[in-house]
Parts: structure tokens; C-alpha cells; sequence
């Protein structure tokens, strides 16, 4: 049974006061998961109502933050656990593969679209083609040791890199393709992430609720001779995936 702290000090009492209830619930249950191993129940719905004398309502509200947070994992039927760490991956000019890897994760890929279309629109300007040239689009959905991380949608030059179709493989790397097959080397890339939330079909693929919060990342690269290789969007689940960058003066 989880036990709450005395408010012995002014000041804290106070702030209880002003804080909403399912707001001071959350940081309960936020100080009960630092000291919980990944995999942890922690008590029912009913159980924290009563614990913290709050509806239902309130608890389910502090639950639903947490899980959107990453910090608890609810499994229908069965109960709330304390979640897994979210994976760090680092802001460079890497694949998935490469990155999966370096954590010690098995990572995996299951190839849901591969096809040739006609460029339109802004991916002519993209990837600095002319209209009517063929594009290669490859969507994927990317795995760690089994559980989907993302849903990558990459967009590529056909006339840059013919027959590379035949070299797409579910699970592996794309840029190992492009590297031993065409000799094209990545030299930068723009980045950018925003934050967004799952949409029914996202949420199927990914194994996640409509509305879950998640980050949109898109990528365009360019190799030594300065020519755009592609240009690729992903969604990641939110409650799984964290960015870490290492700032410079």
C-alpha cells in the first residue's frame, strides 16, 4: 500500500491546496515507480481511489498522463506496470540499424510499402528532379527486439539508384545499400522534429492508442557530391523514444 507523505511544512500544504488532484496523485506514483523495476504492478484503479480518496475519474486521468509519458505500460485485461526506460538515441547521421545496435537491441524492420511513382509536388524540389521522374517510396515499420518503434516512410531518386528495389531488404539497412551498391556516402542531413499525436492507422501499426503522443521526425539527406539522396518521415511512439543531442559552443 502506498503511503503519503506528512505535509509537516506550510508552504507544501499550500501548494497541495492549489494543485489539481490527479496532479498530486501522479507525483505519488511518480515517486513509487523510481524505486519500482521495470515490469512492476502497482495497485488497481479501485485501490488508488481509496488510498488517496479521489474518483475514479481523477485516477484514470494521473494514469493516462503516465502512460503517455512513458513511465507505465497498461496491458488490457491484466493491469498497469511500471514501463521499460525509454531508448536514447543520439542526433547523428546514422541508420536505425546501426543506432538499435550500438544500444545492444536486435533491431528489425517489416517492409509494408515498396513502390515506383512519378514525383510530384514538393519532393521534385526535395530531391531535385524533374517532373515526371520516378521516385522509389519505402515504408517500413521499425522494431526493437520485437516491439515497433517507429513508421519510417523514405523517399528516393529511382534515376540515382537503379535497380535498387531488388537490394531492399525487410531488415535491413538502407544506408549499407546505398554505401555498397552505388558508393554513395552521406555527408549531412536537415532534421527536424515536431510533436504530433497518433492517428488511428499510426496507432495500429505502432501498437499504441489513437491520440498517443508521438514525434514526427523528417529527414533530408545529402552525400559528398552535395546531391539530395533522400527524404524520409517517421513517427515514433512517444512513451518508448527519446532524442539526445550533444550542443557545442
Amino acid at each position: 500500500m502506498l503511503e503519503t507523505p506528512p505535509a509537516s511544512e506550510a508552504g507544501t500544504a499550500a501548494r497541495g491546496q492549489r494543485e489539481p488532484k490527479y496532479w498530486a496523485l501522479k507525483q505519488h506514483l511518480l515517486d513509487l515507480l523510481d524505486a519500482l523495476p521495470p515490469g512492476s504492478p502497482i495497485p488497481t484503479e479501485r485501490a488508488l481511489a481509496g488510498e488517496f480518496t479521489v474518483s475514479r475519474t481523477t485516477v484514470r486521468q494521473a494514469l493516462a498522463d503516465l502512460t503517455a509519458e512513458g513511465r507505465l505500460h497498461r496491458v488490457q485485461g491484466k493491469g498497469t506496470f511500471a514501463a521499460e526506460p525509454k531508448l536514447a538515441q543520439r542526433l547523428q547521421l546514422s541508420s536505425y540499424t546501426e543506432d538499435m545496435r550500438k544500444q545492444g537491441l536486435k533491431p528489425s524492420s517489416q517492409l509494408l510499402e515498396l513502390e515506383e511513382l512519378p514525383v510530384e509536388g514538393e519532393m521534385t524540389k526535395l530531391l531535385q528532379l524533374r517532373n515526371g521522374a520516378k521516385i522509389l517510396r519505402l515504408r517500413r515499420l521499425r522494431l526493437a527486439d520485437g516491439q515497433p518503434m517507429a513508421l519510417e516512410t523514405t523517399h528516393l531518386p529511382l534515376g540515382r539508384f537503379r535497380g535498387l528495389r531488388k537490394h531492399i531488404t525487410a531488415g535491413g539497412s538502407l544506408y549499407a545499400v546505398l554505401r555498397e551498391h552505388y558508393g554513395v556516402e552521406l555527408e549531412r542531413a536537415e532534421e527536424t522534429i515536431e510533436t504530433s499525436l497518433a492517428g488511428p492507422q499510426e496507432a495500429e501499426i505502432l501498437g499504441a492508442d489513437v491520440g498517443m503522443p508521438v514525434m514526427m521526425l523528417t529527414r533530408h539527406s545529402f552525400a559528398t557530391d552535395g546531391k539530395p539522396v533522400e527524404f524520409a518521415r517517421a513517427v515514433y511512439r512517444g512513451d518508448r523514444y527519446k532524442f539526445v543531442t550533444t550542443l557545442l559552443p
